[in-house]
């Protein structure tokens, strides 16, 4: 009977590892954008967002556009973090800059959740450097693209920025 159960449970994992190849194993989101804007005021566009939205007002409205906090600044490397209002998840941000010209920024952009144990996420890590991309304006800065997928965020195609 106990050989059984396991021989179960094994077959139950198996398949769920296998449906579950093709997002990533912990709440997580990768990032690229290209920007028509040199690194510098990237950089400064997103350092100010983030001051911005370090206390709790933005909260009032239900969204998650508020307690992120700068941890370190350098010419290539931003590091901050984001925690949810309700449960207090802390999330770490690191967005890494390429200048690929005086005028033109590469950067790319994760978000991992601290949590262990989290696998889903409804898209939190996507809005964690999304809302901050948006609120600093930069999405409307000349030649903006952004590039993710399922694949490499998690829960991409279900986020839902108005909530998260």
């Amino acid at each position: 009977m106990i050989m059984k159960i396991f021989v179960a449970v094994v077959i139950v994992l198996e398949v769920l590892v296998t449906s579950c190849a093709a997002i990533p194993s912990h709440a997580s989101c990768h990032i690229e954008w290209n920007f028509g804007e040199s690194c510098s005021a990237v950089q400064s566009a997103l350092v100010s967002q983030i001051k911005k939205w370090n206390g709790t007002e933005g909260c009032a409205s239900g969204g998650e556009k508020c307690l992120y906090s700068l941890v370190s600044v350098t010419t290539e490397v931003l590091k901050a973090t984001h925690a949810t209002p309700k449960k207090h998840y802390i999330d770490d941000l690191t967005f890494n800059f390429n200048a690929v010209s005086t005028k033109s920024c590469d950067v790319k952009g994760y978000s991992t959740s601290e949590t262990w144990y989290a696998l889903l996420d409804y898209g939190t890590n996507y809005c964690n450097l999304r809302n901050l991309i948006d609120g600093a304006g930069l999405n409307k800065a000349p030649g903006f693209r952004e590039t993710t997928s399922n694949d490499i965020c998690t829960q991409y195609s279900s986020h839902d920025c108005t909530v998260y």
